[in-house]
């Protein structure tokens, strides 16, 4: 059963709560963030925009949806240990904090789905599902009561290691970015940090992310019978490359594949096809026709 909180919708946006310091951080970065995409079309270079492209690609596709997701989150593949960490640290610098935090806000919204405790559910409002619940962190930790579902992860002394060096690593990137292009491969490449960002890549990074947590949990169809309110939407599903087929992932969470159908486009799957067939990636999970028939709608009806 879900524990009530002391916190009430209202509270969640307005003033009237406690603000942390790293909520006001994140306040602050968002804001730089936005002037950052309005300052980008003055500081265009074709070189930006490939350095963008290229990291965006590393970052969210591989970094995040591939490595924090389904490697990491779920389990659904297993990598070799030397490209496990490599994608992880891609994934550190989609700037949406280091792993452990991300893979445990992930677990308790699993394991909370659209309930009181849920980090970024709908339920609590579109717009707190979207982005409001980056700036509560002490909520987060009222709700989900920390890293604790993450000792697979706090075991290894590398992810730690990221944990305690995040802030460092975006720094590096960003002095490599000037110095490799200036203010334009600044603008365009670079991002921020604390769950929120700045920058072109980063910016469209971050919405990527929230437009899952809320709009898949919002509008779109349901082919399974999940006890949640995750939904497939195309649009997420084709602009996020794969990570739409929300209702997809939801029904089969253990699944390495998001994208059940052959039409529902899913790039973090295709690459981990193309690493099993060179024998990097082993005991890749997708459901069973009999698993799918337990969540099918029509098998439903007939009992």
């Amino acid at each position: 059963m879900a524990v009530p909180l002391q916190h009430t919708k209202k509270e969640l946006v307005l003033s009237k709560r406690k603000w942390e310091f790293s909520d006001a951080v994140n306040m602050g970065i968002i804001i730089l963030g936005t002037a950052a995409v309005l300052a980008s079309p003055f500081h265009f270079t074709w070189s930006a925009l490939w350095v963008a492209l290229v990291l965006h690609w590393m970052t969210i596709h591989i970094g995040i949806s591939l490595s924090f997701h389904r490697n990491l989150s779920h389990k659904s593949l297993k990598l070799t240990k030397s490209l496990e960490y490599l994608f992880a640290y891609f994934g550190l610098h989609a700037a949406q904090r280091d792993p452990m935090w991300w893979v445990s806000v992930h677990r308790h919204h699993h394991q909370f789905t659209d309930s009181d405790r849920d980090p970024h559910s709908p339920v609590e409002g579109f717009w707190f599902s979207y982005v409001n619940w980056a700036f509560n962190h002490n909520y987060l930790r009222e709700k989900c009561g920390g890293l604790n579902n993450v000792m697979d992860l706090q075991k290894q002394a590398y992810y730690r290691f990221l944990q305690k060096t995040y802030y460092l690593h975006l720094v590096a990137l960003a002095l490599l970015l000037y110095l490799g292009g200036g203010l334009s491969h600044l603008i365009w490449g670079f991002g921020g940090a604390h769950g929120s960002g700045w920058g072109v890549r980063i910016a469209f990074g971050h919405h990527f992310t929230f437009m899952v947590n809320s709009v898949c949990h919002t509008w779109g169809n349901r082919p399974w019978n999940t006890s949640d309110l995750s939904k497939n939407n195309w649009v997420v599903g084709f602009v996020g490359f794969g990570e739409g087929w929300h209702n997809n992932h939801h029904a089969f969470e253990f699944s390495a594949r998001l994208g059940l159908e052959w039409w529902q486009l899913d790039v973090p799957w295709y690459i981990i096809k193309l690493l099993e067939y060179l024998g990097l990636a082993t005991h890749v999970k997708v459901p069973t026709e009999l698993q799918k028939s337990k969540f099918s709608h029509k098998n439903q009806k007939l009992h």
